[in-house]
């Protein structure tokens, strides 16, 4: 039975790439480095922080890096006041409530960005649990940031289904036994099938998600219909 969709924040509810990607070239310009979207995508987008600014600044200090990435992250919330989240996603949000499912928001993004997204896009209330990588001992693309969410909501994995955008959420999402449906707002639909997603759809107004979704609960509603006296 379908108890809770497990959201993703950064690609998922809103297309943050673009700013993020900004924001990247201008602190790497810095250190003369010059960054098309193939790297941003390819090396950045996705991932954490600490392992990203490891492989593309390896001369920095863990100090040094940190400082980095704390401005980079300032610099994506200067950059970012008026963000929109994706089409359908109100839609879908009222489809959970009436269907009386339960929402958690798993996001590798830092705490501050987090909070600031939340706010600016008014969601905040929206979930019943929120997992951030911050707060587990691995991010994405280990599974753990899903298990965590799993077990908040108190729910098994094939009660749930995860929407992700990149490829490291993914990986997470399917190696926590979720069904999970790909978003591809960022990243090539067929990699992200290729990985292990249902399906790829570019935003939720996608008719095959809301299909899917609405045979599963069809198919609940049968069950309980079947086991009834």
């Amino acid at each position: 039975m379908l108890c809770a969709i497990l959201f993703d924040l950064d690609g998922t509810i809103v297309n943050t790439d673009p700013i993020h990607f900004q924001a990247w070239q201008k602190m790497l310009l810095s250190y003369g480095m010059e960054i098309d979207e193939t790297f941003y995508k390819s090396r950045i987008s996705g991932g954490l922080n600490p392992e990203i600014v490891k492989d593309i600044l390896p001369q920095l200090s863990v100090a040094e890096g940190q400082k980095f990435a704390d401005e980079k992250e300032a610099l994506f919330r200067q950059l970012a006041p008026n963000l929109q989240p994706l089409p359908g996603f109100a839609e879908l949000i009222a489809w959970t409530e009436t269907h009386q499912l339960k929402r958690a928001l798993v996001t590798n993004a830092p705490r501050l960005n987090a909070a600031f997204m939340l706010q600016v896009l008014g969601i905040k209330e929206a979930f019943h649990t929120i997992v951030l990588a911050d707060d587990c001992t691995a991010g994405k693309p280990d599974p753990e940031p899903y298990q965590v969410a799993l077990n908040n909501l108190e729910i098994k994995a094939e009660q749930a289904i995860a929407l992700e955008d990149s490829p490291s959420g993914i990986r997470a999402a399917v190696g926590a036994n979720i069904r999970t449906i790909g978003i591809a707002s960022t990243h090539d639909p067929q990699i992200l099938q290729q990985i292990g997603s249902l399906m790829a759809i570019p935003d939720f107004t996608d008719l095959q998600l809301w299909t899917f979704l609405n045979s599963l609960i069809d198919s609940d509603l049968s069950a309980i219909g079947k086991a009834a006296p």
